[in-house]
């Protein structure tokens, strides 16, 4: 039985790590914003998964969580929100436009 856990880890971990290093490699105002926006992003998916699973809207089977939760919501939930704030601004980084040497 596959849980969500895996299924976010195979993802996220690796994704987490590349973007990771190449935002450290972008400066520390690049890495920074990336964490800003890191840490907004967890609030705001930490009051709305909170909704949505206390709702009814989104429910989880408990075999294939780890049981960790904030609030309701499960750790695991947190994992797309941590991707899309670090690899983004990595992208942006590295498909950024490139300004010629003088």
């Amino acid at each position: 039985m596959t849980s969500y856990l895996l299924l976010a880890a195979g993802v996220a971990v690796p994704v987490s790590v590349a973007a990771l290093i190449v935002l450290a490699r972008a400066g520390r105002r690049v890495l920074g914003a990336a964490l800003v926006a890191l840490a907004v992003l967890v609030a705001l998916t930490a009051v709305f998964d909170n909704v949505i699973v206390g709702s009814g809207i989104v429910a989880y089977d408990p075999a294939r969580i780890l049981g960790v939760r904030v609030g309701v919501a499960p750790i695991e939930d947190f994992s797309y929100c941590v991707v899309a704030a670090l690899a983004l601004p990595a992208l942006w980084v590295l498909l950024g436009r490139r300004r010629p040497e003088r």
